[in-house]
């Protein structure tokens, strides 16, 4: 994904790159703090937040393609990788026992 921000221009380094790198990041450290909580019910709560995350760099992806700040060839892999990743996380949630 930093490869692909890399590449915008300097006028959405502050802008859609920054939040795009933060939702990135979000994503592994939510995956990483539920899995540090006591309860399952905790784990899946921050594996929900990671899901939205996921989402939110899914949809600024897209926005991207359509400014024509990252082409197709390199943005459909990436979306498609999103989507198996979101898929993941929502299989793990269900494996959870919550009450």
């Amino acid at each position: 994904m930093y490869e692909i921000v890399a590449a915008f221009p300097s006028s959405e380094r502050y802008e859609l790159t920054s939040q795009i790198k933060r939702a990135v990041v979000s994503i592994a450290s939510n995956i990483a703090e539920g899995a540090g909580r006591n309860t399952n019910k905790e784990f899946n709560h921050f594996l929900g937040i990671a899901i939205g995350s996921s989402f939110e760099v899914y949809t600024q992806l897209v926005i991207a393609g359509e400014l024509g700040l990252v082409k197709e060839k390199l943005l459909l892999p990436v979306l498609s990788e999103l989507e198996e990743i979101q898929k993941m996380i929502r299989v793990f949630k269900e494996t959870l026992k919550i009450n």
